[in-house]
Order: structure tokens, then C-alpha cells, then sequence
């Protein structure tokens, strides 16, 4: 079984807050449901359409493997069933910062990842990111809910 990375799910706020900067991608704010996490992550809307108030699932994956074989590096099309069968939009990526941000005793955790150009920031309570490791691929998964 494949062991996610992090998983919840999120609530549309906000889409191109600073504008929109490019025709096929918008940059989106979410917070999510059970954690609390603010996240901003750039998706390509002309395949993948989001609109405020989407509440979709969200899942940061090390593998795509349903039984937890790491990932080669390569795609081999085949009949294998994968954890990508099961979300609607899949971008592969890796992680490149990870921050602390400190105000008093609210201590926040800020998790970046580049997906070939496309951005996420993920921000909230450290106990959430003690799976995520400098330079680490993943796979970011998401399907409407």
C-alpha cells in the first residue's frame, strides 16, 4: 500500500489573486478542511477548470504505485492500475524549500515544490510536514469532490 505523503481535503478561496499572468494557468488559494493548511498552487486551468468555492481532494504522493514501489523515473504505459487512476488531475514534481515562519507561539511550516514551472506553497502547522524531505519528488494528485 502505497504510504501518502500528506492528504485533505480543500475548499476553493481565491483564483489569480495578483492577476492573471499567463492563458492557460491560474494560480489558486485553498485552505483546507481537517488541517488547516493555506495553499497556493499554480494549475493548468485549460485542462483542469476550478472555479471558487471547488472543494476538491488534494494528495501529495511519493509514488504512483498502489503498493508502494518507489518511483523509477520513468513512465511505462502499461495495464497497471495506479493511484493516478483514481484523482482527475496529476502533475509530478519536487520539493525545493522548506521554511519555518515564526509569529509567538504560532510556529508555521511553508512547503514549496515546483511541478515543470508550476508552484505550490503549502503553510500551516509543522506536525503536518514531518514526511517531506529537501529535494524529495512527488506526485501532486486532485479530484473534485
Amino acid at each position: 500500500m502505497v504510504e501518502l505523503l500528506f492528504e485533505d481535503i480543500f475548499t476553493l478561496t481565491r483564483i489569480d489573486p495578483d492577476g492573471k499572468k499567463f492563458d492557460k494557468v491560474s494560480r489558486i488559494e485553498a485552505r483546507s478542511e481537517q488541517f488547516d493548511m493555506y495553499m497556493q498552487l499554480d494549475v493548468n486551468t485549460e485542462i483542469y477548470p476550478l472555479h471558487v468555492g471547488d472543494k476538491f481532494t488534494m494528495v501529495l504522493a511519493p509514488t504512483l504505485s498502489l503498493d508502494g514501489t518507489p518511483d523509477s523515473g520513468y513512465y511505462t504505459q502499461g495495464q497497471r492500475k495506479s493511484l493516478a487512476d483514481k484523482f482527475e488531475y496529476v502533475m509530478h514534481g519536487k520539493l525545493y524549500k522548506i521554511s519555518e515562519e515564526s509569529s509567538g507561539p504560532n510556529v508555521k511550516v511553508e512547503i514549496y515544490a515546483s511541478f515543470g514551472g508550476l508552484l505550490m506553497m503549502l503553510k500551516g502547522d509543522p506536525s503536518n510536514a514531518t514526511n517531506f524531505e529537501l529535494d524529495q519528488r512527488l506526485f501532486l494528485l486532485m479530484r473534485k469532490v
